[in-house]
Formats: C-alpha cells, sequence, structure tokens
C-alpha cells in the first residue's frame, strides 16, 4: 500500500459512516474502525471495503473494461467532458467530493485538480475499480460499496456528488450533501458514438434519458444549470476498440473479435455528446 492512498483515507475517515452501524470512521494503523469496535481493513491495494452483509447484486466494470476505459480517457477524447463536470461541481474550497460509479477516477481527479485544497472519494462497486482509484490522484481515498445499498458516509458533509456515466441514487445523494451542495449528473445523448452504433452493435441511449434523469431528481433537486458538451473526436481503430470495450457494449460483444470492428477504416470522425446537469437540493 502506498503512503499517499493510506493518507487519503484517513483525511476522509471523518467522512465516512459504519456501514454497520453508521458511526463515524477513524483511521487507526491500517483500517478504518468506529466506536462499536467494526473495523475495516485497508487492502494492499491502497483502498477499503465498506461492503457488507450478502454480496451485491451489481455487475461492476471488469478489469479490462477498465484498462481500455484508462486507454481512451488517457488520450484525452473525453477531457472536455471531464473539464465541464470540474466547472459544474463550483467552488469547493477545502471541502469534499464523492464520484459515485468512480471507475478509474477520471472525473474526481480532474475535479480535484480544479480544486487544490479539496478531498475526494472515489467509491465503486467492482474492486478492479478501487485498486484503480486508489491510485489515480493522491488527494481520493477508494472506498469499495455500493452506492444502492446506502452510501457509507455521513449526512450533510459533501459539497459534490459526481455520478459520470454511472447509475444515481438521488435519496442517498441529498442525504450526504452539505445545504449548498451539488449533484452533478453526466449522460451520455443519443447522438454519443453514433457513428458507430449501428456499425458495431453497440447499446442505444434512449433518446429521453434526459428527461428521465430529471424526473427521477424532481422530488429532492432542482437543476440549477445544465451544459450540452458536443464535439468530434478523431479516432483509430485501437481506440474505437476501446471505447467500445470501456462501456456497457463490452458485456454483449467480444470486441477484439468481432470482424464488423476490422472492417471499419483505420481512422474515423465520432461524435461525443453528452449533457452535465448540475442539481441543487430542495429546501
Amino acid at each position: 500500500m502506498s503512503p499517499a492512498s493510506r493518507s487519503a483515507l484517513a483525511d476522509v475517515a471523518d467522512l465516512l459512516a459504519c456501514p454497520e452501524c453508521r458511526l463515524a470512521l477513524e483511521a487507526v494503523d491500517r483500517a478504518l474502525r468506529c466506536g462499536r469496535g467494526h473495523s475495516f481493513d485497508i487492502a494492499k491495494q491502497g483502498y477499503v471495503s465498506l461492503l457488507t452483509g450478502a454480496s451485491t447484486k451489481m455487475t461492476g466494470d471488469t478489469a479490462a473494461m477498465l484498462d481500455a476505459r484508462a486507454a481512451f480517457q488517457g488520450e484525452g477524447h473525453f477531457a472536455p467532458i471531464a473539464a465541464a463536470v470540474a466547472t459544474a461541481v463550483g467552488p469547493v474550497g477545502d471541502r469534499a467530493l464523492l464520484e459515485v460509479g468512480a471507475g478509474t477516477g477520471y472525473y474526481l481527479a480532474a475535479a480535484l485538480d480544479a480544486a487544490p485544497g479539496a478531498r475526494g472519494i472515489a467509491l465503486d462497486v467492482a474492486k478492479p475499480a478501487a485498486r484503480r482509484c486508489a491510485r489515480t490522484h493522491p488527494r481520493a481515498a477508494a472506498v469499495l460499496a455500493d452506492a444502492w445499498r446506502g452510501l457509507p458516509v455521513r449526512d450533510g458533509v459533501l459539497t459534490g456528488v459526481l455520478s459520470v456515466f454511472a447509475p444515481r441514487n438521488p435519496a442517498e445523494a441529498a442525504r450526504v450533501l452539505d445545504a449548498d451542495g451539488r449533484f452533478v449528473v453526466a449522460a451520455p445523448t443519443a447522438r454519443h458514438l453514433a457513428e458507430l452504433i449501428d456499425q458495431l452493435g453497440m447499446v442505444t441511449v434512449d433518446p429521453e434519458k434526459d428527461r428521465r434523469i430529471t424526473e427521477s431528481m424532481s422530488g429532492l433537486f432542482e437543476q440549477v444549470d445544465r451544459a450540452v458538451i458536443e464535439y468530434p473526436m478523431k479516432l483509430d481503430r485501437a481506440e474505437v476498440a476501446d471505447v467500445v470495450g470501456m462501456g456497457p457494449s463490452a458485456h454483449h460483444a467480444e470486441r477484439a473479435r468481432d470482424p464488423r470492428l476490422a472492417a471499419l477504416p483505420e481512422h474515423m470522425e465520432v461524435t461525443a455528446s453528452v449533457t452535465v446537469s448540475t442539481y441543487r437540493r430542495r429546501a
């Protein structure tokens, strides 16, 4: 375990809640412990598991999917989306951010880079993601947990919750945000990767997705901003393979063996199209 990983978890321990009894946690040696004695070891890879009880039914990303995503993100193709998410969070100061379904931690890292005094929590249900997030940013603590069972976070302690291409739990986001906190949701539009969807049989995006997200939030949140981030990406065939392999379509096809991929041109222009919506808690 790197000292940075252990330090990041120690720095956010006061924000976390014991998944067994909801008491606050504190860092003790190589574990997080609550006042009732529940203890959660920090793994050698630098993350802590706050998953308890029966196995989760959520399907997390595989290591191969995360490798593809990291490779694609590393080329900067989604940098405009990351910048828009960081901007949407607004002033953070020395407060804290959480990314739900963090995956590689790419978007949380961008938000933390824009807020030099902030602390971050990268939460994901998949162990490969938790391992990767533990080394993605020195101020990002990696936590393994199922957001649908409840966030292992104390009430009202966060200034921002991020959900980027990830499931949302509005009730839990509202609970953990402070009075001025923002919930930032980034989701693909029906035009996202449109040039590849039919040719490669990728999972399509519901044209009503943006409306359904806003409706699902309306009881707890009000939308304060919405931006459409749309631009062309010039991708080679390997990058196309990565963008297919990093998302939900990877669960439906063996990208490396798909003859349709080999039939694509060596270079092509592909549309990135995402809505970045910002919500605040209703009074």
